[in-house]
C-alpha cells in the first residue's frame, strides 16, 4: 500500500529540516517494505511571496487528500507587515480548522543523554516522559466574536471568545484518557474552573466522562497557572496533562523547554476517525518555530522534524516497529556525543544539521 505525504517545509529553517526527513523517507522507500509517496506544497511566508496568501487553495486541496501532512515552521520579520488574514501563521490556523484535527499530542520527553541540559536539575527531569493532549480547534482562538472595534470616545476594544461546547471536551477528553492507558494511566485536566466558565464546563465534562468510561483511570483536576508552577517544580508527577487550546499552547512550551531544548520535541495533531476508514486526518510538525535568525547557516537541530515523522509512522500507518527504529536511533545518536549547537556543552561533538540527520540515518540503517 502507498502512504500519501504532502510536505510542506515552509519558512526559515523549515526547508532544511524537511531536506532530513526526505532522506531517511527515501531510505525506507528504496530499502524497506513500504511505500510513501510525496508531494511539495508551500506555506506560510513562502506561499505569501508566491501566490499572496499563506496557502493556497491548490495545496489546502493536496492537505486534505493526503494521508498525512509533514510540517515544517512558518513566519519571520520579513513577513511582518502583510495584512493580518494572509499572515504566514494564518496557514497553520486553516490547516488545523479545515482537516479538522482537534487533537495535538505534545509529548516532552528527556533522552538520557540530555538530562544535564535541561534549566532544571537533573534529578527532576531525568526520566522524565509527559504526554500534553491539547484541544487545537476550539477556545479563544477561534471563538467569535473577535474583533478590534472603535468605541465612541474613540478608544479601542479588543475582543477575543473562549467557546467550549460539551462535544468537543469530551472528544478530546477520549483521546486523553485512551493515550493515557497505553501509557501509566493517570490524567491531569488542567483549567481555570475558579474563574472562567468555560473551565467551570470543562471540568464538569472531563469528571463526567472519567468516571463513566474510563473509572479506572485516575483523573486529577489542577488549575492551569499551579499546573505551570508544578512543570517547573516536580515535572514528573505528571503523566497525560489534559488541556484546552489556550493553556495547552502555554502548558506544553513550559513543559518542552524541561528536556533543554525546543529544538527536541515534536508534535501530531489529529482528526476524528472517519466513519468509513477508521482513517485520521493528520499533521505532524516540530513544536520549534522557523528561527530566522540561523535559517540558511546549517546549524539548525532536525531532531524534532525527524522525531515528528516518527510519530506520523506510529499514529497514521500503524508502523509503530519503524517509529521505534527511528526514536532509538536517535537516542544512540545522541549517547554517542553528538549534538547541534542548541544542545551543546563543553566536551560535546558540534554538528551541522546535514550531519546530524545523516547521523540518525546510519542509526537506523544499522538498526535495520
Amino acid at each position: 500500500m502507498s502512504h500519501k505525504l504532502f510536505l510542506l517545509p515552509g519558512d526559515g529553517i523549515g526547508p532544511e529540516i524537511m531536506k532530513e526527513v526526505k532522506a531517511i523517507i527515501d531510505w525506507m522507500n528504496a530499502n524497506l517494505d513500504v511505500s510513501f509517496e510525496t508531494d511539495d506544497g508551500l506555506v506560510g511566508g513562502s506561499a505569501y511571496d508566491a501566490y499572496g496568501v499563506a496557502i493556497s487553495e491548490e495545496d489546502m486541496a493536496k492537505a486534505m487528500a493526503a494521508d498525512a501532512v509533514i510540517f515544517g515552521a512558518v513566519g519571520g520579520p520579513k513577513w511582518a507587515s502583510v495584512p493580518y488574514e494572509a499572515r504566514p501563521e494564518a496557514a497553520l490556523l486553516r490547516l488545523r480548522k479545515d482537516l479538522g484535527l482537534f487533537a495535538n499530542l505534545r509529548p516532552a520527553l528527556v533522552y538520557p543523554a540530555l538530562a544535564d541540559s535541561s534549566s532544571l536539575k537533573k534529578e527532576l527531569v531525568e526520566g522524565l516522559d509527559i504526554l500534553i493532549v491539547r484541544e487545537l480547534t476550539g477556545g479563544v482562538y477561534f471563538g467569535e466574536p473577535k474583533e478590534i472595534v472603535t468605541l465612541e470616545d474613540g478608544q479601542k476594544r479588543a475582543i477575543d471568545t473562549q467557546l467550549y461546547t460539551t462535544s468537543e471536551i469530551e472528544r478530546i477528553t477520549r483521546v486523553a484518557f485512551d493515550l493515557a492507558k497505553t501509557r501509566s494511566n493517570r490524567v491531569a485536566s488542567a483549567e481555570k474552573h475558579n474563574v472562567m466558565k468555560s473551565g467551570l464546563l470543562w471540568k464538569e465534562v472531563v469528571t463526567k466522562l472519567g468516571a463513566k468510561e474510563y473509572p479506572d483511570t485516575p483523573l486529577e483536576h489542577v488549575l492551569a497557572d499551579n499546573c505551570a508552577m508544578q512543570l517547573v517544580r516536580r515535572p514528573k508527577q505528571f503523566d497525560v496533562i489534559l488541556c484546552d487550546n489556550l493553556f495547552g499552547d502555554i502548558l506544553s512550551d513550559v513543559a518542552a523547554m524541561l528536556t533543554g531544548s525546543l529544538g527536541m520535541l515534536p508534535s501530531a495533531s489529529l482528526g476524528a476517525p472517519d466513519e468509513k476508514t477508521g482513517k485520521r486526518k493528520a499533521m505532524y510538525e516540530p513544536v520549534h518555530g522557523s528561527a530566522p535568525d540561523i535559517a540558511g547557516k546549517g546549524i539548525a537541530n532536525p531532531i524534532a522534524m525527524i522525531a515528528s515523522f516518527s510519530m506520523a509512522l506510529r499514529y497514521s500507518f500503524e508502523m509503530g516497529k519503524e517509529a521505534d527504529m527511528i526514536d532509538k536511533a536517535i537516542a544512540t545518536v545522541l549517547e554517542k556525543g553528538l549534538r547541534t549547537g542548541d544542545i551543546a556543552k563543553e566536551g560535546d561533538t558540534v554538528v551541522t544539521t546535514s550531519q546530524m540527520g545523516a547521523a540518525v540515518l546510519e542509526e537506523i540503517k544499522a538498526l535495520a
